[in-house]
C-alpha cells in the first residue's frame, strides 16, 4: 500500500482500508482549507491502483483481518471517469469477498459532470456513500470562500447524488461567515439548502484558521473575526431549529466543535437543544480552545 503525501479521511472511516485513487483535490482553491495545498492534483494510473489492491489483499490476509470497508482517497474520487471507477469497484469486490461498502469524497463540480445514469451505475456497482463538503447554503459566501460553485449548483449536486441512491453525507462549517448578521444569514441559508437537498447525514464542524490559507491570513491581519464558543452554540441551535429533514443523522462532535452533539432528527432535536441551552448557561461545559483541533 502506497500513498502520496498526507492522507485525509472522514472520522467515520477510521476502520476502512484507504485506497488512494486520486492525489490531492481537483479544485483545491477553497480559502479555508489547507488539506491538499502540498499536492498537485492527478489521477493515479489504473495499474498502480490495482497493484495497491493486491498489496492490500496480501497484507490483510497476513494479518487475518477481513476488509469490510474501503474509502477512496484523496479529495475527489468521483472526478475519475465512470468506467475507471466501475473497474476499481469491481476489482475491490472481487478481491475482498467480505467487503460491505465503498465510500468516497465527492466534489460538487465532479458530481455535476456525471449523468444520473452514471451515478446510479456507480451505486449499483457498490459505491455506497459519498461525502460532500457543502460548507454553507449561502450563494454569496460560497463565492467568497472560492468553493467553485454557487448555491444552486451545490444544491443540484447534492440532489443528484441522493437521487442516484447514494448515502449522502454532508459537511457544513459553523463560523464561516463570522459573527453578527452574516452568521444568521449563513445558518438560515444552510438550513434551507439542507431541507431541499435532504441528505441522510449532516455533520456541522466549526471553522478554525489554518496557516497558509487565505482565510487564515485574513484572521491574522484582523480582517476576519472568529466566532466565540457561545456564538458557535447559537449557530448550532439556529441550525437545529430550522432543519426539516426526516430522517436525518446529525453530528456536531468533531474535535473542532465546542460542544459534542449527536442524534437523530426529529426525535433527538429537543434533547440537543436542551444540551446547548445548558452549556450556554454554564460555559464550563464547553471544550477549551486548547482542546479543539482539526
Amino acid at each position: 500500500m502506497r500513498y502520496e503525501g498526507n492522507i485525509y479521511r472522514p472520522p467515520g472511516e477510521w476502520r476502512s482500508y484507504l485506497l488512494q485513487v486520486t492525489v490531492g483535490c481537483s479544485h483545491n482553491k477553497c480559502t479555508f482549507c489547507s488539506m491538499y495545498k502540498d499536492k498537485q492534483f492527478h489521477i493515479r494510473p489504473m495499474a498502480d491502483i490495482f497493484e495497491d489492491i493486491e498489496m492490500a489483499r496480501a497484507y490483510y490476509n497476513r494479518m487475518g483481518r477481513p476488509v469490510k470497508r474501503v474509502f477512496l482517497c484523496d479529495g475527489d474520487a468521483v472526478i475519475m471517469r465512470t468506467e475507471q471507477l466501475l473497474a476499481i469497484l469491481k476489482k475491490l469486490y472481487d478481491t475482498f469477498p467480505e467487503l460491505e461498502r465503498v465510500t468516497a469524497y465527492a466534489g460538487p463540480r465532479s458530481a455535476l459532470t456525471k449523468t444520473p445514469e452514471e451515478l446510479r451505475a456507480l451505486r449499483e456497482a457498490g459505491l455506497y456513500r459519498v461525502y460532500l463538503g457543502v460548507e454553507t447554503g449561502s450563494d454569496e459566501l460560497l463565492h467568497t470562500i472560492k468553493k467553485g460553485v454557487g448555491a444552486q449548483e451545490m444544491l443540484e449536486a447534492g440532489i443528484r447524488l441522493r437521487e442516484a441512491g447514494l448515502d449522502l453525507w454532508v459537511m457544513v462549517l459553523l463560523g464561516l461567515a463570522g459573527p453578527g448578521e452574516p452568521s444568521r444569514r449563513h445558518i438560515l441559508a444552510t438550513a434551507e439548502m439542507m431541507n431541499q437537498m435532504k441528505p441522510r447525514h449532516l455533520s456541522a464542524l466549526t471553522y478554525m484558521p489554518e496557516p497558509g490559507t487565505e482565510m487564515g491570513e485574513q484572521v491574522e491581519r484582523g480582517e476576519f473575526q472568529l466566532i466565540t464558543g457561545p456564538q458557535a452554540l447559537e449557530e448550532t441551535r439556529l441550525l437545529l431549529e430550522h432543519l426539516d429533514v426526516d430522517p436525518l443523522h446529525f453530528t456536531c462532535d468533531h474535535a473542532s466543535n465546542y460542544l459534542p452533539l449527536k442524534g437523530g432528527l426529529p426525535e433527538d432535536r429537543q434533547a440537543m437543544l436542551s444540551a446547548i441551552d445548558l452549556a450556554l448557561e454554564d460555559q464550563e461545559l464547553l471544550r477549551s480552545e486548547y482542546g479543539r483541533g482539526l
